[in-house]
């Protein structure tokens, strides 16, 4: 711990719940956690016993599950043990930094001009520290919630949580029995809309589909005639696929959000004017216009050794993602898409999800918001990516959403920054933060 963090972690911190947070974020960002998606990286066994010592430090004992060697995630149980529990998940690891590309060190954690940069700023090592900052000061302070928490810091998130989640899940489901409902990333950041703060909770995620497509033809040499080409098949195939135009879809999440900014512009959402809508968010519209269809892109090639020679088999790889409730239409118009002579295999395959929009815990985390930024609006939205609430959605009945607060400037294109260069958050945005989850476990 460096002797900043130290010097908060000794209890001179316990008139502020937001004292701490910049400094535990700027700790994990020091820690690299690259995930590869491979065995190459340093895995997350030295963030999650980070994580241990700052909530032992404070009473509260921890778990460490290691699904393979420093694959590890980490389990804490908070509060009584009686009760529906809330699950709080953040995960450890990011996507690797090419520091070449970066205007400063990727892990130095280094604060400039009012941001806090580093891998792991937005996605997730923010929401970790604002967690870690709230749970050690209520705990601190006696202000332990009245309804069970179980505290979650998971491995491999960015490679599909195959071994965080999962693991938990499948493994460990013992340590997550009475979990009801769960709050994880990515939600209540803040967008600008006409002017306005709209401040997005995520409650519901796209279907992942990883697939990889393979041609087989007949091999020759590269001067004659061959109407078995593999890698023509394959390449008209990514063509179609690159090209096609999916059909506007509105999820009842996707019709609440796109319904506050017709509010705001005047107009009634429809799906021939959601595209425009979704515009209204400026930089946030390349999420955003992700999630009012089924989308799938065409991300890797590989085919052939030689020039002159034609290969007997060609590969590409896509990523597609299909909205709640269109997962069969996404695997017809795939098949016909992709065409014959081709076979699909999944890499990953993970189900879509959608949670009501409604409740007491949707409540809490609205007047937590408005009570720190009175002029704020919040909706929710449907989340392009994936996270480890897909796994976690494996809980008999959880109720999921995505809220990791943050109030940020009009001007931050912040989704941009999401596995971007030069990742970075204002470290006001991190205080803000954690001031609205310690309203929000006042209300829990």
């Amino acid at each position: 711990m460096s002797e900043t963090a130290a010097g908060t972690a000794d209890g001179s911190a316990a008139g502020s719940v937001d004292a701490e947070v910049v400094d535990l974020c700027r700790e994990l960002i020091r820690i690299d956690t690259s995930n590869y998606g491979d065995d190459s990286g340093p895995g997350e066994r030295k963030a999650a016993e980070y994580v241990a010592a700052l909530l032992d430090e404070v009473g509260i004992e921890s778990r460490l599950y290691e699904s393979e060697p420093g694959r590890t995630s980490l389990v804490a149980h908070w509060g009584p043990s009686d009760g529906d529990a809330l699950l709080l998940h953040g995960h450890l690891d990011v996507v690797p930094a090419a520091a070449e590309d970066w205007q400063v060190d990727p892990f130095a954690g280094e604060i400039q001009d009012g941001y806090l940069w580093g891998r792991g700023t937005v996605d997730m090592k923010d929401f970790d520290a604002m967690l870690l900052s709230v749970v050690r000061h209520r705990q601190r302070t006696g202000r332990v919630p009245d309804r069970p928490v179980v505290l979650c810091f998971t491995a491999d998130e960015e490679a599909g949580g195959h071994l965080g989640a999962e693991v938990l899940v499948r493994r460990h489901r013992e340590e997550l029995e009475g979990c009801t409902e769960a709050v994880g990333e990515v939600g209540g950041f803040s967008t600008t809309v006409r002017g306005r703060r709209l401040y997005l909770i995520e409650a519901a995620e796209k279907g992942m589909a990883w697939l990889k497509l393979t041609a087989r033809g007949t091999a020759g040499h590269g001067s004659m005639i061959n109407p078995d080409n593999a890698v023509a098949r394959l390449g008209a195939a990514v063509a179609r696929i690159g090209a096609y135009e999916w059909p506007v879809r509105l999820t009842p999440t996707m019709e609440v959000l796109l319904a506050t900014v017709g509010d705001l512009a005047g107009t009634e959402v429809t799906p021939d004017n959601a595209p425009d809508l979704v515009q209204e968010f400026g930089g946030a519209a390349r999420m955003l216009g992700a999630v009012i269809s089924n989308t799938l892109q065409p991300t890797m090639l590989q085919a052939g050794y030689k020039v002159n020679v034609v290969p007997t088999e060609a590969s590409a790889y896509v990523d597609g993602r299909f909205l709640p409730g269109y997962e069969d239409e996404f695997r017809a118009t795939l098949e016909e898409l992709v065409g014959e002579g081709i076979t699909i295999d999944a890499l990953s395959w993970q189900q879509p999800w959608e949670t009501p929009y409604d409740g007491a815990l949707v409540a809490s985390m609205e007047r937590s918001i408005l009570a720190e930024d009175p002029d704020g609006i919040v909706a929710p939205y449907l989340m392009s990516g994936g996270t480890d609430a897909k796994h976690f959605r494996d809980l008999p009945g959880l109720r999921s959403y995505g809220f990791a607060p943050l109030r940020l400037p009009a001007d931050l294109d912040f989704t941009a920054l999401f596995h971007g260069v030069d990742e970075r958050v204002p470290t006001d945005a991190l205080e803000f933060g954690a001031r609205v989850l310690d309203r929000f476990l006042d209300e829990i």
